[in-house]
């Protein structure tokens, strides 16, 4: 049995009006481009809008050397407005110009609406209510525009090189959108698009995906998404449309900002002090495979790596002229996963001597401060057809203002076009070499100019998984038995008059077989007699542990390697009299690596699921990998490795790794189990004991919830 992740999908009200209008009226164009009025104007003219532009303005006849017409009235029909005006005057343009007018895109630039007062929030809804109305598309209100190849309705500067393989760019923030810009236009990164959604009530950003999506060409479109995201309404599509894009050839890169949580707060778990809101963002953008960046330099400098030929494989070859940087490439790029190999051999010998004396080809290929262009040229002719084990070539090369560097950039820029492996141009002299940069970007190339931050962002694409199979198998979970337990667990909450709780030992154990999760076996009870039986019955040492308070540890709750009856009698008396102590829970002691598992779940994204070394580690170092519910076999499998404590789970000095597969196995279980619970709000299992050969849960808690 298999079952897909679905949302209610709604038609994109994105339109031909909206992208590609043959006219185009802006209410509140002015003369001064110092204001949002004049300057969007100013915008749409320099940008060569080829359809007629209505300017409407009553103070004004002539603007920007386009007649302007004193009343709404007076302007023919029209595809596209674009309104900057007061906000309490926009909801009469809007039914005016869709009943009048035929106006049925709308890009409204104005501010102080919902996102400032409950008044604006009103004026909102009328021009959402009216655009549903007449099928109008809306973008904004509350941003700096919509910018593409057919119209520059943006008030803002810079306006980037517009291109059909450049990359498309989604911003929730008009301010930011601006600042990636400037980021993005020093590197040389060019655009096919930019969407300035504002307060995104009609149009956000999961729904120019959908429309990026379904309307997919990959002849034609641009296969790079770069996102600016503050908030996330609606998980599913996101991942939906994404994940979409990418298996149809795309790339899609991210910032999702606001996801930390100030302050702290007494958690009753582990899972609930480390799981947050960015640990759902972390596990959606892994299913959906999309690179997660942190600054805006980041997102730039992976929008200019994914512009170039992909990488295959790990081994780079650094080319410099300037020993230093080429260091700390070498170890940015080791730090990241990369390799950066020493050359040697007849090919190495014969590279050398034709370079200038006391020239270094180990790698980083150091070809002096005196070196030429046209060395610069035979060491990467080298690098492409004689060093095979390079996949990559980076290439360092400034000024200290000696010299020009129009030559030896010209080498580079062919070298580019002629090589097939990717060569990462690192030009450091913005300043010194300005013109010579700024000649290299009008090529059609980017550039990186801080060579740890190209390394930074080259490991973050790296670590990205590819997008998570949409079909999940149910690995014979027992779905109907979970059923009756959480019916029966919710109906216990009720009777005894409390919203939530946590479940009784026994209970635990019920919803964990269900997932087919190996537990250590274990005896809860208050009778001394009892579980001295059950701890002879199963062979000593055994551990006790005190039910009732959650932590444990800290009220001397636990005991190990207790080795005969009368010390199980001694810590069975001490227990008990621990304040809420409801009895004590006997298990047979094991050994292997303590690991973790935990789930919380969070509002529209569903469980986040966290993985890693269990025990203390997982308080003091809180190394956690996340995933989204429900999980496959490859997503527990890229948690499992992206531990920084990973070296211990493989096994090292000697001692044997743990059993992978097992791991992976009840990550996989306890997922999909929770797609089927979402009256569980909190799961511990914490430690798992492993060896090479079992994986096995010793101590687990589960908070459950029910509605109303």
């Amino acid at each position: 049995m298999e079952f897909i992740i679905y949302y209610i999908i709604f038609a994109s009200m994105i339109n031909k009006q909206l992208l590609e209008p043959r006219s185009i009226v802006v209410i509140g164009g002015s003369n001064n481009v110092h204001k949002p009025g004049g300057s969007i104007v100013r915008n749409i003219i320099s940008g060569g809008f080829s359809g007629p532009l209505h300017i409407v303005n009553p103070k004004e006849d002539d603007v920007q050397g386009i007649k302007a017409f004193h009343d709404v009235k007076e302007i023919p029909q029209t595809d596209l407005a674009v309104l900057v005006v007061a906000a309490r005057f926009c909801p009469d343009y809007v039914d005016y110009l869709c009943a009048e007018k035929g106006v049925r895109a709308f890009v409204i630039i104005s501010a102080g609406f919902s996102e400032e007062t409950k008044e604006g929030a009103l004026l909102e809804q009328r021009i959402l209510d009216t655009c549903k109305q007449y099928g109008a598309a809306l973008i904004g209100p509350n941003c700096i525009g919509l910018l593409n190849r057919h119209h520059h309705s943006v008030f803002t500067l810079p306006i980037p090189h517009l291109n059909p393989q450049g990359v498309d760019f989604i911003s929730g923030s008009g301010a930011t959108a601006v600042f990636i810009l400037e980021s993005a236009v020093s590197k040389g990164l060019q655009f096919n698009s930019v969407w300035s959604i504002g307060n995104g009530k009609q149009i956000g950003i999961e729904d120019v995906l959908q429309y990026m999506d379904e309307h997919f060409d990959a002849e034609t479109d641009s296969k790079v998404k770069l996102l600016y995201i503050e908030n996330i309404s609606n998980p599913d599509k996101l991942l939906f449309h994404a994940s979409s894009l990418i298996r149809k050839g795309c790339r899609i890169a991210a910032i999702k900002s606001g996801s930390s949580e100030s302050g702290s707060r007494a958690a009753s778990s582990h899972t609930g002090a480390i799981a947050s809101s960015d640990s759902a963002v972390e596990a959606l953008f892994r299913k959906a495979g999309i690179v997660r960046c942190f600054s805006r330099e980041e997102l730039t400098t992976v929008g200019c790596i994914l512009t170039l030929s992909p990488l295959k494989g790990k081994n780079f070859a650094i080319v410099t002229h300037a020993g230093g940087p080429g260091v700390m490439l070498t170890d940015a790029l080791s730090r990241g996963g990369f390799n950066v190999p020493k050359i040697e051999g007849p090919d190495a010998d014969e590279l050398k001597s034709k370079l200038f004396p006391g020239s270094s080809v180990a790698n980083p290929i150091d070809f002096l401060a005196t070196g030429t262009p046209e060395q610069l040229g035979i060491v990467i002719d080298y690098c492409e057809h004689k060093f095979e084990q390079i996949d990559a070539i980076a290439v360092i090369y400034g000024t200290p203002g000696l010299t020009q560097l129009y030559e030896a950039y010209d080498v580079l820029d062919k070298k580019i076009r002629e090589c097939k492996k990717p060569i990462f141009p690192v030009l450091p002299s913005l300043h010194t070499a300005g013109p010579e940069v700024e000649d290299f970007l009008k090529k059609g190339h980017v550039n990186f100019s801080d060579e740890v931050t190209l390394a930074t962002a080259l490991s973050q694409i790296m670590r990205t998984p590819k997008p998570a199979a949409p079909e999940v198998q149910l690995y014979g979970i027992d779905i109907p038995e979970l059923n009756k337990i959480i019916y029966r667990e919710v109906h216990r909450l009720k009777f005894e008059g409390i919203k939530s709780g946590y479940l009784a030992p026994d209970t635990v154990r019920e919803i964990l077989s269900c997932a087919g999760i190996p537990l250590v076996p274990e005896m809860v009870s208050t009778s001394k007699a009892e579980l001295t039986a059950f701890a002879q019955r199963v062979g000593f040492p055994v551990v006790a542990k005190v039910v009732g308070p959650v932590h444990k540890s800290d009220v001397g709750g636990v005991a190990l390697n207790i080795r005969t009856p009368e010390h199980l009698a001694l810590e069975f008396d001490r227990m008990m009299q621990i304040p809420d102590a409801t009895g004590i829970m006997v298990q047979k002691m094991l050994k292997g690596t303590e690991l973790f598992i935990g789930a919380k779940y969070e509002e529209r994204f569903g469980h986040v699921i966290l993985c890693g070394l269990g025990g203390i580690f997982v308080e003091v170092l809180k190394d956690v990998s996340s995933g989204l519910a429900p999980l496959s076999y490859d997503e527990a499998f890229s948690m499992i490795h992206s531990l920084r404590g990973y070296k211990i789970l493989k096994g090292t000095r000697g001692q044997k790794g743990i059993n992978e597969q097992k791991y992976a196995e009840i990550i996989v279980r306890l997922s999909t189990l929770l797609r089927f619970a979402t009256e569980i709000k909190e799961m511990d299992l914490n430690p798992l004991l492993a060896d090479d050969n079992e994986v096995v849960a010793v101590d687990a808690r589960i908070l459950i919830e029910r509605e109303g």
